[in-house]
């Protein structure tokens, strides 16, 4: 009995672990929104990120920045905040065409 008890924790952890790896993109999406607008359009001078070119581009740009390799203001300490996985995310959710 107490194998099994031990058993079906550790396969709820497995199950959780793996349901944590797997990045929301539309809450991580939240956290744009304040400057790039719902939508990632942009305005005011910050650049929209919904005009991004391919998924490949958008990545690309994160990386810039997370590397320091491209000037910005904000968005080198921003983009350290998100793992690739996260990123990949990101730029698929703003690929999204809006209704």
């Amino acid at each position: 009995m107490r194998l099994a008890v031990l058993a079906a924790v550790a396969w709820s952890v497995g199950i959780g672990a793996a349901a944590a790896q797997v990045p929301d993109a539309a809450l991580l999406a939240g956290a744009c929104q304040g400057c790039h607008g719902a939508t990632g359009e942009g305005g005011h001078g910050i650049p929209s990120i919904r005009q991004m070119q391919t998924q490949a581009e958008f990545v690309a740009t994160m990386r810039a920045f997370r590397a320091n390799e491209r000037p910005n203001t904000v968005m080198g300490r921003i983009a350290r905040g998100y793992t690739d996985a996260e990123i990949a995310a990101l730029a698929q959710h703003f690929a999204k065409p809006q209704p």
